[in-house]
């Protein structure tokens, strides 16, 4: 564990490493902004009051879209892999979903629906298919021979559920929760730009690039990252928990 930290601080610091060496080489703060001028601006946005308004809006709105995916992602996921019929009703909705540009899903949305319901409609669609998929991915994985075998003990269907399904797809739910989490921030504050939702982080990164405040855009970046970093690990600790009690 102490090794792989020590992994992470090295890459880390040489990432930061290059970014101040192109800052200097390019000599315009203006194109690219160095990590200390960043760091500042960072710490300025975060003392402002107006940040964790503007953080909770949006973090709100992305969760809500996430979390609504999770939940019909896994449901779907368990209904597909049960009827067969479901996986063929839902094989081209979640092609096309996947392959559509987020953009394309951003600017259709602003025709069906208003701005504020933008972030939350936008991130379904994108974590939407990475669940769906990792589900029906990690059920047809199980091992049929232990189904069969919980099965023929009487263990029924729920407790053959609990007992062999669960424990198997548990690295495809986690899987799913990392790579549905991180498109989900990418996503909502995507639709945020573009769609200048006020009050939100979308909005700030969008004012920085008017106003040529590349500081403050990598900054809000940053934030972002922040969070998806940060959510991702609580709901993958929070999955394992809930796996473990139902177990």
């Amino acid at each position: 564990m102490k090794k792989e930290t020590l992994k992470n601080v090295i890459a880390i610091a040489a990432a930061i490493a290059v970014w101040q060496i192109a800052s200097m080489l390019v000599g315009q703060e203006i194109l690219l902004a160095s990590p200390l001028a960043v760091l500042k601006t960072l710490a300025q946005i975060v003392a402002t009051k107006s940040f964790w308004s503007t953080v909770l809006f949006s973090t709100l709105r992305i969760l809500a879209g996430f979390l609504a995916a999770f939940a019909a992602g896994v449901i779907l996921g368990v209904l597909a892999s049960r009827f067969e019929w479901v996986k063929i009703l839902l094989r081209p909705f979640m092609v096309c979903i996947r392959s559509v540009p987020v953009a394309s899903f951003i600017v259709l949305s602003l025709i069906w629906m208003s701005a504020s319901q933008l972030t939350t409609f936008v991130c379904f669609l994108a974590c939407l298919p990475a669940i769906y998929n990792n589900v029906t991915e990690g059920i047809a994985n199980v091992d049929p021979a232990q189904k069969e075998a919980a099965l023929n003990l009487g263990a029924g269907w729920l407790k053959t559920v609990r007992a062999v399904i669960l424990p198997n797809i548990e690295p495809y739910l986690a899987a799913a929760v990392s790579t549905a989490c991180g498109m989900a921030f990418k996503a909502g504050v995507a639709a945020e730009v573009v769609a200048i939702v006020s009050g939100s982080i979308g909005e700030q990164i969008y004012m920085s690039k008017v106003y040529f405040e590349t500081a403050g855009l990598f900054a809000w970046t940053i934030v972002v990252v922040a969070l998806s970093f940060v959510f991702e690990k609580l709901f993958r600790w929070l999955l394992a928990i809930m796996i473990r009690k139902v177990v």
